[in-house]
């Protein structure tokens, strides 16, 4: 061995079955003689850290060989003690590219080699160490070449000749005891290529005796254009054994016990496997789990549709109709009187309103035979749980701002029957704009929406107090107004809440980018101030929510149906604020 290198070993042997049931045959890697590699840690290469230097492969007779060199830093020097100390003695490669015959290896192109705990080729392994710098009396070095051993040491040493050479015979003996059991682990196909020609005649000939003999159907398979064996020539054309199959991408060489060890130090078996090159090992995980009991839904933020659902009034009857009296009127005053005059008639005007309902409904269909083979969880009771909330949602946004379709949609919602508050007639909800430049901030714009807000409830009456139905960004731009020395003007929600006048905040989803048009403007809606109690949601016995369930015989499905009739209007004038402001452009 060259004195560069710190240790030299088999990389891997010939004809020895492995662990793992492969064979190396001859000159598998005879195209990686000269070559260097990278030197690494029991296969993980997936970590420079883990590079411990590099080796330099010898294509032999019995294997390849590796001069080994460690490289100066940290992780080689702590490998060099190893190797130098014999706590680590193993070499295992990492190779892909394979073609197999069976079991057998016949080409690959070795990657890297790495020492390892426990390598499953039982040739691969480290038979000499070079010490570098002065040599002492005690020291000696030994040299592998590639017929054998050469030793070197001073002339003092006959105690450590006499070790190093019962360690020689050791190898040796080893050495041939291997070679003894790769003849016994001889394959098919190297036991026939033995043969003479005359006695693969014999074996063609039976070969095709037993084809003769198969099924007549599977002849009737065979190609019509098959040439005929002329004058009772049974020999075969090819032989059976010439068959080249790949059984995997790539190999490692390291023995099973080393990968669980690893899976420790990796963290999981399945890093621990990959680095040692077993394919397909999640076949032997386990079958994942899921966290619930059943699939969750993707969906908006629904927290604010109970307590919309909530807010608004109810009445068991779904006609409703307003009757108002505008007493606000100058005649309707009353009026101071002068003796002898005539007193005067108050006069004011009666106004009326009626909503009727309409329906609406979610429909689903589920296969029976689906049903039936789902038996995780309930998936009927599931589904139907999916149709309630859409079902609230929609009609709390139909309370709010409607459903946002067009009119000429057959799914509309007709907002004369369920009028919706941002849109419903000036007498019902106040309609406050925000004023703002086009170089207005969305720090100016939260302001003047908080000016808007407290000066418009002036106009406001409607029950009790009222609640601010938002968006998130108008909210979250309110909260980040700061004073004139940064500080953050209100900061939590209940302050602004404070100053707004309003009972509580509650941030809509679809309240986003709203938009209407008015005397030619496009406005967007920025909130809406309304106690929902002055709103009614009116429904006959039998409109209230109903679920029906329906069996379609012919198509075998299970229909679902959830559908209400109901009406929905304020019934106070002025009870609702819609704070818009105009859309630049």
């Amino acid at each position: 061995m060259e004195s560069k290198f710190d240790f030299g070993g088999w990389a891997t042997r010939n004809g020895i079955k492995c662990s793992d049931g492969r064979t190396i045959q001859r000159d598998a890697f005879k195209h990686n003689d000269g070559q260097t590699v990278p030197l690494v840690w029991n296969h993980q290469h997936n970590d420079p850290l883990n590079i411990l230097g590099h080796a330099r492969l010898e294509n032999h007779d019995k294997g390849v060989y590796a001069y080994c060199k460690f490289n100066d830093t940290e992780s080689g020097r702590n490998a060099k003690l190893l190797v130098e100390h014999g706590d680590v003695t193993a070499l295992s490669i990492f190779a892909n590219g394979l073609k197999q015959q069976g079991a057998n290896v016949l080409h690959g192109v070795i990657k890297e080699v790495s020492l390892v705990l426990a390598g499953a080729n039982p040739g691969a392994f480290i038979d000499s160490i070079m010490q570098h710098g002065e040599v002492s009396e005690d020291a000696a070095e030994i040299y592998n070449d590639k017929e054998g051993f050469d030793l070197y040491h001073s002339e003092n040493k006959k105690e450590e000749d006499e070790s190093i050479e019962s360690k020689k015979e050791e190898i040796v003996q080893e050495e041939k005891k291997m070679e003894h059991e790769s003849e016994e682990d001889k394959t098919v196909a190297e036991v026939f290529d033995t043969l003479s020609e005359e006695q693969k005649t014999v074996v063609y000939a039976l070969i095709g005796q037993a084809l003769d003999d198969e099924d007549s159907t599977e002849k009737e398979d065979e190609p019509e254009n098959e040439p005929e064996n002329e004058g009772g020539n049974d020999s075969m054309k090819h032989n059976i054994f010439d068959r080249e199959e790949t059984q995997g991408d790539f190999l490692t060489h390291a023995d099973v016990e080393a990968i669980f060890s690893d899976a420790k130090r990796y963290g999981t078996l399945s890093d621990a496997v990959l680095a040692h090159g077993i394919e397909k090992i999640d076949y032997l995980f386990p079958d994942a789990k899921p966290v619930t009991n059943t699939p969750q839904f993707i969906q908006r933020d629904t927290g604010w549709v109970a307590k919309v659902m909530g807010g608004v009034h109810h009445t068991p009857f779904s006609r409703i109709k307003s009757i108002l009296a505008d007493i606000t009127a100058e005649d309707a005053r009353a009026k101071g009187y002068i003796t002898g005059t005539m007193k005067k008639e108050e006069v004011f005007s009666l106004l009326k309103r009626t909503t009727s309902p309409t329906t609406v409904y979610k429909k689903q269909k589920l296969e029976r035979d689906d049903v039936i083979d789902i038996t995780d969880f309930d998936v009927v009771a599931w589904l139907k749980s999916e149709m309630r909330g859409l079902l609230d949602e929609e009609l709390a946004r139909a309370y709010l701002i409607g459903d946002g379709r067009l009119n000429s949609s057959d799914d509309k919602i007709n907002d004369q029957n369920i009028r919706p508050i941002w849109t419903d007639e000036n007498l019902y909800t106040v309609k406050a704009e925000v004023k703002l430049d086009p170089t207005a901030t969305p720090n100016d714009a939260a302001r003047a929406f908080i000016r808007t807000a407290i000066k418009s409830r002036k106009n406001y009456k409607g029950s009790g107090e009222p609640v601010l139905y938002t968006t998130e960004d108008v909210l979250t731009d309110c909260l980040l107004i700061e004073d004139t020395t940064g500080r953050i003007i209100y900061d939590s929600v209940a302050k602004l809440a404070t100053s707004l006048r309003v009972k509580e905040i509650i941030t809509v989803p679809v309240m986003e980018n709203q938009t209407r048009e008015a005397d030619g403007d496009m406005l967007e809606l920025m909130g809406i101030i309304v106690n929902l109690n002055d709103y009614n949601v009116g429904a006959d016995k039998g409109g209230a929510v109903n679920m029906f369930d329906d069996f379609d015989i012919d198509y075998n499905a299970q229909k679902y149906l959830i559908e209400t009739r109901c009406s929905g209007a304020l019934i106070k004038p002025f009870s609702a604020i819609a704070i818009e402001t105009k859309v630049a452009g």
